[in-house]
């Protein structure tokens, strides 16, 4: 059997993917309900990590149970972000509030060429660094597979193409990739599971 080489984490203190076992044990280790899993390759992992956290069964051989999603309600004192978009590209603007009160506690302006993922991958980084800045260890959700991995990776894969229009965008993404480089987050990234628990608190409501 092949040796694992990557590690999709989907509960732990962070959640992605990590290519080394150390990483990976450093975010379920003494984590109670963790969830992940090894793979042979980065691409099993992506795909993986993409379709969400798996339904594993609980077996009496194992020491490490594993628990379905609907076992992690969100916790009322944790943050959610989103990101609304009209058209793709199109008017882009993010927003990041307290679960249970709603209240916001930031909210972008609009901006003219951008798409969704960008938003809310910007809506992440944004709360990561209040969060530094503010000493804030609260949970943080995400309704957005690809912006919770863009984070992970660093890197914002986004294949719009830069222009006059999107300058401003493409700046703040820079400076985002520039903040995850020189900094290691410690709050919990936790996918957002819309089919347990409804819409997430920072939606735009624009369905």
């Amino acid at each position: 059997m092949a040796k694992n080489k990557f590690y999709v984490v989907w509960r732990g203190r962070r959640c992605g993917i990590f290519d080394n076992w150390d990483d990976c044990k450093a975010q379920i280790d003494k984590f109670e309900g963790a969830v992940y899993k090894g793979f042979a390759t980065y691409s099993q992992a992506e795909e993986a990590f993409d379709g969400g956290v798996p339904n594993f069964r609980r077996t009496k051989e194992t020491n490490e149970k594993s628990r379905n999603t609907a076992d992690y309600p969100p916790t009322i004192r944790g943050i959610a972000v989103d990101a609304a978009c009209s058209g793709n590209p199109g008017q882009m603007e993010y927003r990041g509030v307290w679960i249970g009160s709603g209240k916001e506690i930031f909210h972008s302006k609009v901006y003219p060429e951008a798409t969704n993922n960008i938003g809310e991958f910007l809506a992440l980084v944004h709360i990561l660094a209040l969060s530094k800045q503010e000493g804030w260890h609260y949970d943080i959700y995400s309704d957005s597979r690809n912006a919770i991995l863009w984070v992970q990776q660093g890197r914002c894969k986004t294949k719009l193409t830069p222009n006059s229009r999107n300058a401003e965008i493409f700046e703040l993404i820079r400076r985002a990739e520039k903040w995850l480089a020189n900094n290691s987050p410690t709050n919990r990234i936790i996918k957002w599971e819309t089919d347990l628990w409804g819409e997430i608190p920072a939606d735009f409501g624009r369905k």
